[in-house]
C-alpha cells in the first residue's frame, strides 16, 4: 500500500462487533452522487487555479460520469490536471479545499441508503473505511464529516509543505484499491472473509472479490450482471430508476445543460 494512504479518522463505534470485521465503502456514486474528484477541480477553478474553459471540460466529464458510471480516460485526465494544477499549492492549503468542497458540493449529493449503510456498520462496532481514488486529504474530510474511521485514498508527494505534482505509489483505483485494503486489513487485524466492500464500479471487482460481503450500489452495466451472475447484494438509491430510467437521464441532461449554460453566462457577465 502505498506509504501514508490510510488516514484515520477517529470515528465513533456502537456496541463492540465481532474482532477482524469491518466495511469498506467507494465514494464515488456509491457514497455520493457524481465524482468527488470533479468537485475538486470545480472548486480549484473557482479559487482561478485554471481556466473557464478547463471547467467545463470538467462539469462535462462529470454529467458523461453520473449518467453513464465511471470512464477510466474521464477519470485519469482530471486527475492528471488536479495534480497539474496543484504543483506549488500548501498541503495546509488542500485539507482546507477538502473542507469547502464537502460543505459547499458533496454533503448534499451523498446517497441517504448508502449514509445509513454506514451508520448500520458502526452502530454495529465495525471500522467502516472509505476507499477511493480521490485526493487522501479530501477523503479523509468526508469520512471525519461522516464520523467514520477513516479513508484510504490517493497520496501526493509533499516536499517542504508543498505538492510536486508526483503521486505516492498508485492511484488508488482498481486492482490498487484491493492491494490498500489487503494492506490495510494485514495491519489492522482484519479478516477480510467477514467484511463487506461496496461499490457501483466494474473496476473494482478486484475489491469486491476480496471480501466474504460484497455488495453492488448503484451498479453499472457491468457490474450489475456481475453482481447477478455471482448472486451478490445489490441496492440502487438512485431515484425513479426502476420506473422512468430515461426520464430521470433526460430531466439530468436538460437541468445540468440548463445549470452550466446559466454558469457560463454569470462567468461572462462577471
Amino acid at each position: 500500500m502505498p506509504r501514508s494512504t490510510a488516514v484515520r479518522a477517529n470515528g465513533t463505534t456502537g456496541a463492540a462487533g465481532r474482532p477482524g470485521e469491518a466495511a469498506f465503502f467507494d465514494v464515488d456514486n456509491t457514497l455520493m452522487r457524481g465524482a468527488s474528484l470533479f468537485h475538486v477541480g470545480r472548486k480549484m477553478y473557482q479559487r482561478k487555479v485554471f481556466t473557464l474553459r478547463e471547467a467545463a471540460g470538467f462539469a462535462r466529464k462529470q454529467l458523461r460520469f453520473i449518467l453513464q458510471g465511471e470512464n477510466l480516460k474521464d477519470v485519469h485526465s482530471v486527475r492528471d490536471a488536479a495534480l497539474a494544477f496543484a504543483v506549488g499549492l500548501s498541503s495546509e492549503d488542500v485539507r482546507t479545499l477538502g473542507e469547502e468542497v464537502y460543505d459547499e458540493m458533496i454533503v448534499s449529493k451523498i446517497w441517504p441508503g448508502t449514509r445509513a449503510l454506514t451508520e448500520q456498520h458502526m452502530k454495529s462496532g465495525r471500522p467502516v473505511w472509505l476507499v477511493t481514488g480521490t485526493p487522501v486529504e479530501v477523503a479523509s474530510v468526508i469520512a471525519s464529516r461522516l464520523n467514520l474511521t477513516g479513508a484510504l485514498g490517493t497520496v501526493s508527494e509533499v516536499t517542504d509543505g508543498l505538492y510536486t505534482g508526483r503521486l505516492v505509489g498508485e492511484f488508488l483505483h482498481g486492482p490498487a484499491k484491493a492491494a490498500g485494503v489487503r494492506a490495510l486489513a494485514e495491519k489492522e487485524g482484519l479478516d477480510l472473509q467477514n467484511c463487506w466492500a461496496y461499490s457501483d464500479s466494474y473496476n473494482d471487482v478486484p475489491l469486491l472479490s476480496l471480501v466474504g460481503h460484497p455488495v453492488a450500489i448503484n451498479p453499472d452495466a457491468r457490474l450489475r450482471r456481475h453482481a447477478r451472475d455471482r448472486n451478490w447484494p445489490i441496492y440502487d438509491f438512485r431515484s425513479g430508476r426502476r420506473a422512468a430510467t430515461l426520464g430521470l437521464k433526460s430531466a439530468t441532461v436538460a437541468g445540468a445543460a440548463y445549470g452550466l449554460w446559466r454558469g457560463l453566462g454569470w462567468v461572462r457577465s462577471r
